[in-house]
């Protein structure tokens, strides 16, 4: 399955939990935060002040 902006993070780790680890390295810590659950990787990469095509990238690998 490819992972894309709209996903949200809840889901992402749902369909792919090595994406933790990504996601962590990338500095999403709050994985497991309530808002995870309604947030889209597009946000939170926003919030985190995340390059999101570059994140897109590692996560599709």
């Amino acid at each position: 399955m490819t992972i894309t902006k709209d996903m949200l993070i809840g889901e992402i780790l749902r369909v792919k939990p090595e994406a933790a680890e990504i996601l962590l390295r990338f500095g999403m810590g709050c994985l497991g935060c309530p808002s995870s659950q309604m947030e889209s990787l597009e946000q939170a990469a926003v919030v985190h002040g995340i390059n999101l095509e570059e994140l897109l990238k590692e996560l599709n690998k």
